[in-house]
């Protein structure tokens, strides 16, 4: 199917809304022009936001790192430190709720909770934090975690999957952010990650939480030596269970950053694998509602192209981000940037909720209220355990 015609006749019936194999999204994955396959998959969105179309979102939040103990060791991750280590560290209650009051007093909306898998964190760590967190500030809200967390903290616990996704839920969390999916085929997740879950328990726990009534994202890790066809097979994954559940709001595709790390970056996604990918993703997606660039692993550049490749969002003006950084994602902005930039992409900025409603359009830039300014030095306090914290900038205020 690698003829003009062919290509441009999938093109033409995705773009149109209707639903394309994953032989055929992996053909125009490798073979359809990079500005066709870019006009396709804006038309899908233009058509899915009709009436919104000219609208670009963003969401303010902090990531919130509570410990950098893990026993997963996973081969892309520059941020954990094994359980016995003298680089251990772990945040007390106080310093995270501290956090939360940084967030709200900066017009943050919601808080990733973001950490290793401690080998002591069970279930009644995540509900004695998430309850103090939404008893101190009730107007976050916590979009945290994933399966991978789901499955390590019930087995420390030793209660069943559904049993812990239904007690955090209880406790607080609104939402999972889609943590851990990386690869989710079996070649390339063994190889990055061989000790977490499968790709399809993974999946399982994720069905499993949006039957419970808890939403969540969906990502990928692009760039640790899969191949073209796993990357479609990815997406193949996601969409089975969208299919049936529905529960996934938005699919978030980043790459890998190659410092600090086993792997050594020795394999990296090129920029136009990654928009490719987005806009694959935007014509082989048809039950996922969004589809996220990712500034901040691939730069403010491609992050605004992303929004002429099928995305309509660009994600997290984070207050705090400590785990890509650590693997050398040094791209940084602030909401003034991020709102120019979808400006400069022909579209109109408006900052989201976590559910994607609309609680600021800055549709006329002569009368928009946004005032950035840069706050240095905010967090400087030694880690608990641990040698001193790198001292947080802040990427933006409101």
């Amino acid at each position: 199917m690698t003829e003009k015609a062919d290509l441009t006749a999938v093109l033409d019936r995705a773009a149109e809304g209707g639903r394309i194999t994953p032989e055929e999204a992996l053909e125009l994955y490798r073979h359809a022009p990079l500005h066709a396959l870019g006009q396709a998959a804006d038309a899908v969105r233009r058509r899915r936001y009709a009436g919104t179309e000219h609208i670009a979102t963003y969401i303010i939040e902090r990531n919130i790192n509570y410990t950098n103990s893990c026993v997963t060791a996973c081969k892309f991750c520059a941020f954990y430190a094994a359980p016995k280590s003298d680089k251990v560290w772990t945040r007390d209650l106080d310093d995270i709720l501290r956090r939360c009051a940084e967030t709200v007093e900066l017009g943050g909306t919601q808080i990733m909770f973001q950490g290793g898998h401690h080998p002591d964190y069970g279930v009644e760590y995540y509900e004695e934090h998430f309850a103090a967190i939404k008893a101190a500030y009730p107007q976050l809200v916590i979009h945290s975690l994933g399966a991978s967390e789901v499955e390590h903290m019930a087995r420390i616990s030793g209660v069943s999957a559904e049993e812990a996704i239904r007690r955090i839920h209880a406790a607080g969390l609104d939402s999972f952010a889609g943590a851990g999916a990386e690869l989710l085929p079996e070649r390339p997740r063994k190889a990055i990650a061989p000790l977490k879950e499968s790709g399809e328990r993974w999946l399982e726990i994720m069905e499993l939480a949006h039957r419970l009534g808890v939403e969540s994202t969906s990502t990928m890790l692009m760039g640790t030596g899969e191949t073209n066809a796993e990357r479609i097979e990815h997406l193949r994954m996601i969409r089975d269970v969208q299919d049936r559940t529905g529960g996934f709001r938005a699919f978030i595709p980043y790459t890998y950053q190659p410092q600090n790390n086993a792997l050594k970056g020795r394999t990296q996604a090129t920029l136009f694998e990654y928009l490719r990918l987005i806009a694959v993703a935007r014509l082989f997606l048809d039950n996922v509602a969004h589809i996220q660039g990712s500034w901040l692993t691939v730069g403010k550049e491609v992050g605004q192209l992303s929004l002429h490749y099928g995305a309509d969002d660009l994600g997290s003006i984070m207050l705090e981000e400590n785990v890509v950084s650590s693997a050398g994602a040094k791209h940084r902005s602030n909401r003034m940037e991020i709102i120019d930039l979808i400006r400069k992409a022909g579209r109109v900025p408006a900052q989201r909720a976590t559910t994607y409603e609309h609680i600021v359009v800055h549709d006329d830039p002569a009368n928009d209220p946004v005032h950035d300014h840069v706050v240095s030095h905010l967090s400087s306090t030694a880690i608990e355990g641990g040698t001193a914290h790198p001292e947080l900038k802040i990427l933006s205020t409101n």
